[in-house]
């Protein structure tokens, strides 16, 4: 049973991402420190060179050959259902979108397994709790932000072709195509598309290039690799090595959530996507993201501790990777800034009313 003292722990590790969270704000909104190129460069570095580190050292050191692979079934039955119905929504349906269907992936599936999901699981369920949740990172990493990364790029690069054939009146479009420029929530010009026959090759060639390019892709890869490696002919790795990559990696968290602060401080408004969007991001958050990991893991059969901490972890909190993603692809960040923010804070007493329920259910 969760006491007073497991939920203290809880609010000891979410307290000092406000804390960065605070000083970004200020360095902007306050003390006028940055300018907007200069929040940009922030939030590239943490993309491309601490997350990067963060992913790796995490993965490298869990054990594969002990992971409850039925619990990660369901894991992947319960994103591959998100991710179908809204690939059939963003193809088949007149009001499908697909910058929407990334966003809304992110917001129903993607959560923080290891700043809040940890202490809170181990609290709940003791090393059970703790071995379960991070491997939902692992697969998190290995996966779902790898699909991310794909589709992020993928309507950058079909944004990028169709700009240039626009202007250039490229033959691989046809005449049916109109292109509709607007602004979308972030303010960056898109391209909406009425009706394409866009060559799928040149898109995937871009796609490629890029994911190749992006230490983001084979992060957590190369971390699963070491992991396999290591555990199976037992040995460590040298202390160099592990050090070079500490030093990178134990900012990951703060400087994610200092860089949302600056990115806060931009906006016209505090919560600048809008209250209908916010709960939009709460429900599909803490409603849409347990209720299919609890068909996935019916699904695989899984029940008593496991199940309850299956549906418990899908119900945490927002990614703040998910975030700078969103930043740097300029997809929809203040939905998911706002995602993150409010529901960190509005996660804990959900949390424990979650586990509450399942506990009187058992």
């Amino acid at each position: 049973m969760i006491g007073g003292d497991d939920i203290y722990k809880v609010v000891t590790a979410m307290m000092p991402l406000y804390v960065a969270l605070v000083l970004g704000y200020g360095s902007v909104k306050w003390w006028h420190m940055f300018k907007p190129d200069h929040c940009n460069a922030i939030n590239r570095f943490n993309c491309y060179f601490i997350i990067p580190f963060f992913t790796f050292e995490f993965v490298a050191h869990v054990n594969p050959y002990k992971m409850n692979y039925r619990f990660l079934s369901a894991d992947v039955i319960a994103k591959s259902m998100v991710g179908i119905v809204l690939a059939l929504w963003a193809n088949c349906s007149k009001n499908g979108n697909f910058s929407w269907s990334i966003t809304t992936f992110s917001l129903s599936s993607l959560n923080n397994s290891l700043v809040i999901g940890v202490p809170l699981l181990k609290a709940m369920y003791g090393e059970l709790g703790f071995d379960l949740v991070v491997q939902s990172f692992v697969i998190q990493s290995l996966l779902w932000f790898i699909a991310l990364l794909f589709l992020l790029e993928m309507r950058r690069a079909r944004s990028q072709i169709l700009d240039s054939q626009s202007v250039n009146g490229d033959a691989h479009v046809s005449s049916s195509v109109e292109i509709e420029m607007g602004r979308d929530s972030e303010g960056i010009t898109s391209a909406h598309v009425v009706s394409e026959s866009l060559s799928f090759l040149p898109v995937m060639k871009i796609v490629w290039v890029k994911l190749a390019k992006n230490p983001n892709s084979y992060a957590c890869i190369i971390g699963l690799i070491w992991a396999l490696l290591s555990n199976r002919w037992h040995f460590q790795m040298p202390e160099i090595i592990e050090g070079s990559i500490l030093i990178m990696s134990k900012a990951g968290a703060g400087v994610a959530m200092f860089s949302m602060g600056l990115f806060m401080a931009l906006q016209e408004r505090f919560i600048a996507c809008g209250v209908g969007l916010t709960l939009y991001g709460m429900v599909l958050r803490f409603v849409v993201g347990p209720a299919t990991i609890a068909i996935g893991s019916v699904a695989m059969g899984l029940h008593g501790d496991v199940l309850r901490i299956a549906v418990i972890q899908a119900a945490l909190p927002q990614s703040i990777t998910s975030f700078v993603y969103a930043q740097e692809y300029g997809l929809h960040a203040t939905e998911l800034s706002t995602a993150v923010i409010f529901g960190t804070v509005a996660s804990l007493p959900l949390l424990i009313g979650y586990y509450a329920i399942l506990d009187i259910l058992h």
